[in-house]
């Protein structure tokens, strides 16, 4: 035994001569491979040393420590790491670890001392606290943890106690349980479903081995009658089916629920139809809104009621978008999209008929607007041009001075986040400078936006400044960074510049090392195969896959991609952008029979993600727009509306023979 300590000490004092021979960055780098590792005694080693040199990134290592030694550290240390580095953004993950140990020892009391101190959202840590509640006999939090039990997300594991003990005292009814099953049916949770119904007396195997071939062979379900239409899981069995059916083969699922609906009891036919509306509504069907009359009765969810709005604008119904909309809850109908179309409908109607009772749809209108208008997003510009208010920044344009960047750089905590951002731990720097911003007023906030951009740190800067309130600086919100690479690209392709950097601000933010999760590369977020597809279509024999990082090479293949949309789109910039994103394909597919407007077409894109990439890329393009005619003479100046235009009308989507690859 006293050979191995001494082995150790040895090897503890030939480090130790080692580390004082490394650079700052060397030693904090040595602490990570430390910490990665779970070496607790070379990391003490590094954090002394790091201490020693006042390296100022050595509080993220003391915090690696602390976070090794945590299961055996004493209440007193961690409460004195705390206070050490209360102001660290790493402190609050460091008191959630620490909540989540005193949860397991059950030790209540030390645990709602600190929760008190605890500010991030932690599902986890919410679920335990709720515990802790039923555990020390507060029955009324009962409420709160059914609010969580109501929701189809997935969850941390240890809830599950909570579900468990909230069962056991008979405050998680069955009823609480068959609602939640629907829920996670309806959302396309087949695993949680499966969890959730287990908590029923008497779940066989083959009840779990139903919904798994309801899941797989829908139509049979439903055609065999496999299920009873009476029993409680036979109709949530059948309405998945039902569902599922739906999604995919929208057709036959109208056509075989016609068939079986009488089999349900009128409350959840009509729910069926519900399902079925929603679905069609996603997919554009002529009929949607019949299916949506049949399901009258039915409580229509949030989805339901947003795509009903959806499916009436198509058509331009506004009797009935303005029924959907007044149908919402008050915090869906507070949504800006809601707000808009709501003021459009009141707009239209009040149009048609000049009667004293109009007038009051247009005064109603006109309010919604006026608040609305005022709000610095895609439905507030909008807005603002239904009021006859030409888009501009008309708030207070603010240029900080050189005094004012330095006071800022001077600060310890933006030195940190710079040096993170240099080592590339940009989620620890993104952390670090949200904190260090918090409280600025917006002087400050444009001074750090200022710095970020002369640091080549776009994405922070853009961030930044965003977050002002009364004072601005749209030169800082939408930056102009490669500017003789994008005015030479989109000349080149003959691309409206605007437009490129309003999808290049969308895309990455400028930050040209960037990634998506699905692998797109550089500035304008291109995928291997869309840049080796345009890398074959400009004659590029020699291209290799680094050339996908290379500023220049990522914005020609971008514009020209962006080129190729377009024309594939007519010239719609609105189609171009949505194929950008989700296709070409689907942006055709999208189209209507006859002419519409480009908001109602944007506004009925059934991928969220995409929806909102338009909304974006085009209010950016209408921002830039100005901003850019000083050096580009090309550029016109227009409304968003006018810049969003109409799409054709379509009759049936036309082929797109060529093997087109989705860009992202």
């Amino acid at each position: 035994m006293n050979s191995i300590r001494l082995l150790l000490a040895l090897a503890a004092i030939t480090f130790s001569t080692k580390v004082f021979a490394l650079s700052d960055e060397s030693l904090f780098q040595h602490a990570r491979e430390s910490y990665a590792a779970k070496n607790e005694i070379a990391l003490t080693e590094d954090v002394s040393q790091l201490k020693t040199q006042q390296y100022l990134l050595a509080p993220y290592a003391d915090y690696w420590l602390m976070l090794l030694k945590l299961e055996q550290a004493r209440d007193e240390e961690v409460q004195n790491f705390l206070a050490q580095y209360g102001d660290m953004p790493f402190a609050d993950r460091l008191r959630g670890e620490w909540l989540k140990k005193m949860a397991k020892q059950q030790n209540w009391g030390s645990f709602f001392d600190e929760l008190a101190f605890f500010k991030r959202e932690d599902t986890a840590i919410q679920c335990y606290a709720l515990l802790g509640h039923l555990q020390l006999g507060n029955a009324e939090i009962a409420s709160h943890a059914r609010d969580l039990w109501m929701t189809t997300v997935d969850l941390p594991s240890n809830c599950t106690q909570l579900f468990d003990v909230l069962k056991s005292k008979g405050q998680l009814s069955n009823d609480d349980v068959w609602a939640r099953f629907r829920l996670a049916l309806q959302d396309g949770k087949l695993s949680l479903a499966k969890s959730v119904i287990t908590r029923l007396p008497n779940v066989e195997p083959t009840t779990l081995k139903l919904l798994d071939r309801a899941y797989q062979s829908p139509q049979l379900i439903l055609d065999k009658k496999t299920a009873s239409f009476k029993t409680r899981f036979g109709v949530e069995l059948n309405l998945y089916a039902l569902d599922r059916l739906a999604r995919t083969k929208l057709d036959a699922a109208i056509t075989t629920y016609s068939k079986v609906q009488d089999l349900f009891d009128i409350d959840n036919r009509a729910v069926g139809w519900g399902r079925i509306a929603y679905h069609a509504a996603r997919s554009h069907h002529p009929q949607a809104l019949s299916y949506y009359f049949l399901a009258e009765s039915a409580a229509l969810n949030n989805e339901q009621l947003a795509w009903k709005v959806r499916a009436a604008l198509r058509v331009q119904d506004w009797k009935t978008v303005l029924g959907a909309i007044n149908a919402m809850q008050a915090k869906q109908l507070e949504e800006g999209a809601w707000r808009y179309w709501k003021a459009r409908a009141l707009k239209e109607l009040a149009q048609k008929d000049v009667a004293i009772k109009e007038h009051a749809k247009l005064v109603e209108s006109n309010s919604i607007f006026s608040k609305l208008s005022t709000e610095r997003h895609y439905y507030g510009w909008l807005a603002a041009e239904e009021l006859e208010s030409v888009m501009s920044n008309t708030a207070v344009e603010y240029k900080v001075t050189d005094l004012e960047v330095t006071t800022i750089a001077s600060q310890p905590a933006i030195k940190r986040a710079l040096e993170l951002q240099r080592l590339e731990m940009r989620w620890e720097a993104k952390a670090e400078w949200v904190l260090a911003t918090r409280n600025f007023d917006d002087k400050q906030l444009l001074a750090a936006a200022e710095y970020a951009l002369r640091q080549k740190w776009y994405d922070i800067a853009i961030s930044t400044a965003d977050n002002t309130k009364v004072t601005h600086n749209f030169d800082l919100r939408y930056p102009t960074p490669y500017r003789d690479l994008f005015r030479s690209s989109a000349t080149d392709v003959g691309l409206d510049e605007a437009w490129v950097y309003g999808i290049t601000r969308q895309e990455s933010r400028f930050m040209h090392q960037a990634k998506s999760g699905v692998g797109a590369s550089g500035l304008m977020q291109l995928m291997p195969a869309t840049a080796k597809w345009v890398a074959k279509r400009m004659g590029l024999n020699d291209y290799s896959h680094n050339m996908i990082h290379e500023l220049s090479t990522n914005i020609k293949f971008g514009t020209y991609y962006m080129r190729y949309a377009l024309d594939l789109m007519g010239g719609q910039a609105v189609m171009a952008t949505a194929g950008y994103n989700a296709g070409p394909s689907r942006a055709k597919r999208w189209m209507a029979t006859e002419p519409l407007e480009a908001a109602i077409y944007i506004e009925c894109i059934p991928f969220l993600e995409t929806r909102n990439y338009v909304q974006k890329v085009m209010a950016n393009a209408q921002i830039y727009a100005p901003r850019l005619l000083s050096e580009n003479k090309n550029i016109k100046i227009q409304t968003l509306k006018s810049r969003l235009g109409v799409i054709p009308g379509s009759g049936k989507p036309e082929d797109i023979s060529e093997d087109v690859p989705v860009l992202e």
